[in-house]
């Protein structure tokens, strides 16, 4: 094995440490997890093939609903963000829009039982919605439960994450093409026509993958708001074969059922599109459009209340109820117990995730440095392979394969840690865009001449740049991983639980009260998590002398 490591390090040029931390444990910690989890859901076969899984039709009613509600919300999604981002780019300032861009980012990392509660308290049976039709004497009959309410929620999330991407796309269109434009006095129809939708047509096949598989994978809101088996997904079926039906078997195929109808998308994403990646340069302040009038006015004033009422509602709701509720739920000892472990899952999590994020970067600068760019791409694809493959998969096979163990509760916090973080690699590769960009051969032979290798190189010249990108995605990692319900859910324990936990015992007790205020203290220790990561790695100033 030795010798091995020896001469793959004398073909890639690289030290044994680097083989290791740059190609070994990335390789083994995400596709040989996956690995080991697809291992634990074909152990199960003789295990499907005795229940007829194939002829159930209650487990392919269920597939049919969420393959419908997954487009659904994903046709709804693309057609609302479309004129959305269209109006934020026509209108480059207005009161409000640095807010409004900043609420679009936010909602990136809301938990998504947040986002629940802050629906139910605007738009539920006693919500302000319903009061209100009281007041001026109508009834509000409608219900955030079942189908409608799967779609309105994944709305909620989806629409400002389609409009923003796609308006980072639009803002780096060259300035010579809107100075064009504006010379030739073209209207509305003619720029979108020339500028605006070949852009989107070329983003819309990825994000319509990433929506629908947010959408397929769905857990936490479906489990919410699904309100019975009429509305069941295939992630909440895996749970509850898991939880309550202790059938394996059951879970296995609904799993690989899952994994088959994500890598169908995704492959089918990848015939059309190349990269999802919108980073670019950004080429400043456009001239003054001049489809910016009249009926532009009132469309695009239109368009931008829309997304102001679907987000800041919620949000407000959901912080102002929970502020009140807040220092009676802090004189609780189970709110403290709650958030130390969550702390210590998103804090492991964001730990996992930035390792091998870096890991990766730095493997994929040093294999494209030494002339492997077709293994540099495989590795780039392996960084994000649980786009393609669900948490609830990895969960569910780890949970088969390692069932004696991940029961006990320190070992299964352990494994809900590790999961966060892989499942918050791909996202944390986005903050770090320019780490490989960087190192071109001009630099890297001043460093050779200069004597500047291992440690000394990392601490003179790549932690200078890599620090504020690492204390971003430190923060992100960690959001992402105190949001998280679905791997809690499956392999945590009900008894201890974490804020994401106690937050759904709350909703499922309709203890209202108590979960606002639960959920403005997972809020806060979000924002929290981002501000201390932000400041303790911000990148060093000049001194001046």
């Amino acid at each position: 094995m030795v010798r091995g490591l020896y001469a793959l390090n004398r073909w890639l040029r690289m030290t044994p440490w680097q083989v290791v931390l740059c190609l070994l444990v990335p390789i083994v910690l995400l596709p040989g997890l996956a690995c080991a989890a697809f291992l634990g859901l074909f152990l199960q076969a003789d295990d499907m093939a005795e229940v007829a899984l194939w002829h159930d039709a209650y487990l392919w009613r269920v597939w049919r609903f969420t393959l419908g509600q997954a487009a659904l919300s994903t046709g709804l999604s693309v057609l609302l963000a479309i004129p959305m981002a269209c109006a934020l780019l026509r209108r480059p300032q207005f009161p409000g829009r640095t807010l409004l861009l900043r609420s679009m980012e936010v909602t990136l990392v809301l938990p998504a039982l947040v986002a629940v509660l802050g629906l139910i308290s605007v738009y539920g049976r006693q919500g302000v919605v319903a009061q209100l039709g009281n007041m001026m004497g109508f009834s509000w009959s409608w219900r955030p439960y079942g189908l409608d309410g799967i779609v309105f929620a994944h709305l909620f999330f989806n629409v400002p994450l389609v409009a923003r991407l796609l308006l980072q796309a639009l803002e780096r269109q060259p300035r010579e093409h809107w100075l064009l434009v504006s010379q030739l006095g073209l209207q509305r129809s003619a720029i979108w026509r020339t500028i605006e939708w070949p852009v989107i047509r070329q983003y819309l096949p990825g994000l319509g993958a990433l929506v629908f598989t947010l959408c397929f994978t769905s857990f936490a809101i479906v489990l919410t708001l699904g309100g019975g088996p009429g509305a069941t997904t295939l992630e909440v079926a895996i749970y509850q074969a898991l939880r309550f039906d202790d059938a394996p078997g059951q879970a296995a195929f609904l799993a690989l059922l899952q994994l088959a109808s994500c890598a169908v998308i995704w492959l089918w994403s990848h015939r059309h599109v190349q990269s999802l990646s919108v980073s670019g340069a950004f080429y400043g302040d456009r001239p003054c459009r001049p489809d910016q009038g009249g009926f532009a006015w009132l469309s695009d004033g239109f368009s931008i209340l829309l997304l102001i009422g679907l987000i800041w509602p919620p949000l407000v709701l959901v912080i102002g109820q929970g502020l009140s509720g807040v220092p009676a739920l802090w004189s609780q000892s189970l709110i403290w117990a709650a958030l130390g472990r969550s702390l210590m899952i998103a804090l492991g999590a964001a730990l996992v995730a930035v390792v091998l994020a870096v890991s990766l970067q730095a493997g994929i600068r040093q294999l494209r440095l030494y002339g492997h760019e077709r293994l540099g791409q495989w590795l780039a694809v392996s960084g994000r392979m649980t786009l393609m493959v669900p948490a609830m998969v990895l969960g569910t096979g780890l949970f088969v394969l390692l069932k004696p163990w991940v029961l006990m509760v320190n070992q299964s916090l352990f494994w809900v840690a590790l999961l966060n973080g892989l499942m918050a690699v791909p996202f944390v590769l986005q903050s770090l865009p320019a780490m490989h960009s960087r190192g071109e051969q001009g630099p890297i032979r001043l460093l050779l001449s200069l004597g500047l290798t291992g440690w000394a190189r990392w601490r003179w010249w790549l932690w200078p740049q890599w620090r504020g990108p690492i204390g971003l995605s430190l923060g992100y990692a960690m959001a992402l991983s105190l949001g998280d319900f679905g791997v809690i859910a499956l392999l945590g324990m009900p008894s201890e639980p974490t804020l994401t936990q106690l937050l759904h015992q709350q909703l499922g007790h309709y203890r209202t009260e108590g979960a606002a205020a639960t959920a403005v203290t997972l809020l806060l220790v979000q924002a929290m998590g981002f501000m201390f990561w932000r400041h303790c790695l911000r990148p060093a100033r000049s001194k001046r002398f």
